[in-house]
């Protein structure tokens, strides 16, 4: 079974200026232009981080270097007992900014009977 690509309001404004095109309309070709236009800025738009991501972004680098200055291998848990600021947080929390540093490359993963460790790249 293929699986069918998600069309966007990008793509779904193309098809209608491009539609009203071949009707001949072209002052609301414009108008679809335009918000291809709008589209395009704001996906375009440089961001600043929100506040969780600065906040995340420290605690990532925490956890980074707990793992570069343990040496070892580590479960999610252990890193939460000794680390206080981790501590504080939720397991969850924890698990998900762990992953997004194994995206970045800066962590690996393995597992050993069943049970995930980390540590530092």
């Amino acid at each position: 079974m293929e699986k069918t690509k998600k069309l966007t309001k990008k793509d779904n404004f193309t098809t209608i200026r491009n539609i009203l095109e071949e009707l001949g309309k072209t002052e609301l070709v414009a108008v679809m232009e335009h918000e291809l236009e709008l589209l395009e800025k704001k996906n375009s738009a440089d961001r600043k981080p929100t506040a969780t991501q600065i906040a995340n972004d420290g605690i990532k680098e925490t956890i980074l270097d707990l793992l570069v200055s343990s040496g070892q291998k580590m479960t999610i848990s252990e890193m939460m007992k000794a680390d206080e600021e981790l501590g504080d947080l939720t397991n969850q929390k924890v698990s998900a900014l762990v992953r997004q540093l194994i995206k970045e490359g800066k962590v690996e993963k393995t597992e050993e009977k069943r049970k995930s460790y980390f540590f530092a790249v």
